[in-house]
C-alpha cells in the first residue's frame, strides 16, 4: 500500500510543486480529497461530509496520490485539518511541503515541529519532508526531499512505514471492506422502525450486505416510499408465509421437544418476529439477525439461547464492545449479558473475546483486568481472576494473556514497566476482561464519553451463528454499523 497526501501548513504554492512532483515520480492514480463533497460541506457538516471523502479516496484504491484540498474562500474551512484528518482516517502518508526559500535552517525545523505536532494529534504519520526553493539542510527522522524531485524519490517513500493508526473512521470503513468482500445476508425483524428502513437503505446502497425484513411487504414499500428510500432490493417475508412457518414450526418443535413444545405451541411461538428471524438464521434462509431497536435485549437474545445455541467448545454467551479510539481499537468485554461471570466463564470470555477482536482486525493481547496486578493485591475476587487467567491460557496457549492486571498497567508503557516488567501485554493490552458485568459496563461508557470513543456494539459472541441486538436509542448509524459487523461474525 502506498497511499500519500501532501500537507503543507503555510503555501498553497509549495502544496502545488509538491503534489505536482510526486505525481510526476510516483506515477499513481489520483484522487480529490473533496471527492464526495464540497467545500460548504467540509466546513460546516464535517461529521457527514468526511466519511463521504474517505469512501472515495478507499475506492480510488490502495496506491493513491491524494490531491489535497486547498485555501477556500469559505474561511471556516480548514484545509490543513481536513488533509490530516482524511490522511488519518485513510491510513494515507502524510507528506509535509514547506516554501524554504529565504528561511533559516532554524526557523524551518521549527515550522516543521508544529506541523508534525498538529498532525500527531490528528493521528496522522507524517512520513516525509519535501522542501521548495533552495532548502537549508536540516535533519529529521525521515526523509528531507528538496525540490525538483530525485528519480529514486519514489522508491524512498515506497520504503516509507505504512501507516497503523485506526481512527473511528478508518474502523468504520474497515468494516464496510470486509462485509462487502464476502457479501451476507442480513435478517431485520423490525421494519415498522423508521430507522431500521433508513439504515437498511444505507446498507444496500454501500453493498454492505442482502437485507430481508420480516414484516409486511405493502406496508415496506409504502413507508419507503414516504421516506424517499430505495429498498426494492430487499426482501419481505411475512410470519404468516407458508413456505416458512411450517418448516420453521416443526424445527422449533423439534427443539424444544425436551421441553414439551406441541407443534401446535411452536406455531404460536414462530409467528413472533424475533423468533421469527432467529429461526431463518439457523435454517440457512439467513446468516445473521440484527435487532433490539423496538425489542428489549432478552426478546431479542432469548430465541437465539433456544435455537442456535453455543458454539462447540463456548459455555457462555457473552458480548464484546469495538472501542475505536482516536487512533486504535479496544474490546471490552464483557459489558452486556453476565453479570457475575464465573473464572470458567471469564476464562471463555477472554478467549472468545480475543477471537473476535481478531475477526476485526485487532491483533488480541488479553487483559483480565482486576484491582490487583501480579501478586500486588489478594482477596477473593482477586482469586477468581487469576483461576480465569490459568484456564484462558490452558484453553488458549496460543492468545497473549496476562492477569490478574490492572487497566493503567494494561495500557501504559511506564506504568507497565513498573507493575509488570517483560508481560507480553502489560502496556499494550487490547483486549479487555473486566471481572463483571457492573465494571466492564461502567468502564466502556466511562471511556466512550470522556474520550469521544466511537462503541460500536455489543457485539454477541458464543453463539454457533451471529446474531446482534440494538439499543433501543440506536442511530442509524449504529444500526448499519451493527450490520456490518454482524456480516462479517457470518463470514467466519
Amino acid at each position: 500500500m502506498s497511499r500519500f497526501i501532501v500537507v503543507a501548513p503555510g503555501s498553497s504554492e509549495a502544496a502545488a510543486l509538491a503534489t505536482d512532483e510526486l505525481a510526476r515520480v510516483l506515477g499513481t492514480t489520483t484522487a480529490d480529497a473533496l471527492a464526495g463533497t464540497t467545500v460548504t460541506d467540509a466546513a460546516l457538516r464535517p461529521a457527514v461530509a468526511l466519511p463521504a471523502a474517505v469512501e472515495a479516496v478507499r475506492a480510488a484504491g490502495d496506491d493513491v496520490l491524494i490531491t489535497p484540498a486547498r485555501e477556500a474562500s469559505n474561511r471556516s474551512f480548514d484545509h490543513v485539518a481536513w488533509n490530516l484528518s482524511l490522511a488519518a482516517s485513510t491510513r494515507a502518508g502524510v507528506i509535509l511541503a514547506f516554501d524554504a526559500e529565504g528561511t533559516s535552517a532554524e526557523l524551518l525545523t521549527e515550522e516543521i515541529a508544529a506541523a508534525r505536532l498538529r498532525a500527531e494529534a490528528a493521528a496522522a504519520s507524517v512520513v516525509a519532508i519535501v522542501l521548495t526553493g533552495g532548502a537549508p539542510a536540516i535533519e529529521a527522522d525521515v526523509p528531507v526531499l528538496p525540490l525538483p524531485l530525485a528519480e529514486d524519490a519514489a522508491a524512498t517513500l515506497r520504503a516509507t512505514a505504512v501507516p497503523t493508526a485506526v481512527t473511528p473512521l478508518a474502523f468504520q470503513a474497515d468494516l464496510i471492506e470486509r462485509a462487502r468482500a464476502d457479501r451476507k445476508r442480513i435478517v431485520l425483524p423490525e421494519p415498522d422502525d423508521d430507522r431500521v428502513l433508513q439504515a437498511a437503505a444505507q446498507v444496500l446502497a454501500a453493498g454492505i450486505a442482502d437485507i430481508t425484513f420480516v414484516g409486511d411487504a405493502d406496508y415496506v414499500a409504502k413507508r419507503a416510499g414516504e421516506l424517499g428510500l430505495d429498498l426494492s432490493a430487499a426482501q419481505v417475508v411475512s410470519v404468516n408465509d407458508p413456505a416458512y412457518l411450517e418448516r420453521y414450526a416443526e424445527e422449533f418443535a423439534r427443539l424444544r421437544a425436551k421441553k414439551g413444545v406441541t407443534l401446535e405451541q411452536a406455531r404460536e411461538k414462530v409467528i413472533d418476529v424475533s423468533y421469527f428471524g432467529t429461526m431463518m438464521v439457523h435454517m440457512g434462509d439467513a446468516d445473521g439477525m440484527v435487532s433490539g431497536a423496538a425489542h428489549t435485549t432478552a426478546h431479542t437474545i432469548v430465541p437465539s439461547f433456544q435455537i442456535i445455541k453455543t458454539a462447540p467448545g463456548v459455555s457462555v454467551v457473552s458480548s464484546i464492545f469495538l472501542m475505536a479510539m482516536k487512533d486504535r481499537v479496544w474490546a471490552f468485554g464483557d459489558c452486556a449479558v453476565n453479570p457475575n461471570p464465573t473464572s470458567e466463564q471469564l476464562a471463555d470470555i477472554a478467549v472468545t473475546s480475543a477471537r473476535t477482536a481478531a475477526q476485526f482486525g485487532v491483533t488480541p493481547r488479553v487483559a483480565m483486568l482486576s484491582y490487583s496486578t501480579g501478586t500486588s493485591g489478594a482477596g477473593p475476587d482477586v482469586d477468581a481472576v487469576v483461576e480465569a487467567t490459568r484456564l484462558a491460557r490452558e484453553k488458549a496457549p496460543e492468545l497473549a494473556i496476562e492477569g490478574p492486571i490492572q487497566f493503567d498497567a494494561a495500557v501504559d508503557a511506564a506504568v507497565a514497566s513498573k507493575k509488570l516488567p517483560g508481560s507480553d501485554v502489560a502496556g499494550k493490552a487490547t483486549v479487555f476482561v473486566f471481572p463483571s458485568l457492573e465494571a466492564g459496563n461502567i468502564g466502556y461508557k466511562a471511556v466512550q464519553r470522556s474520550s469521544g470513543a466511537l462503541a460500536v456494539g455489543p457485539v454477541l459472541q458464543g453463539l454457533n451463528k451471529p446474531v446482534n441486538d440494538l439499543s433501543r436509542g440506536a442511530l442509524v448509524e449504529d444500526i448499519v454499523n451493527t450490520v456490518a459487523l454482524t456480516a462479517v461474525q457470518a463470514q467466519g
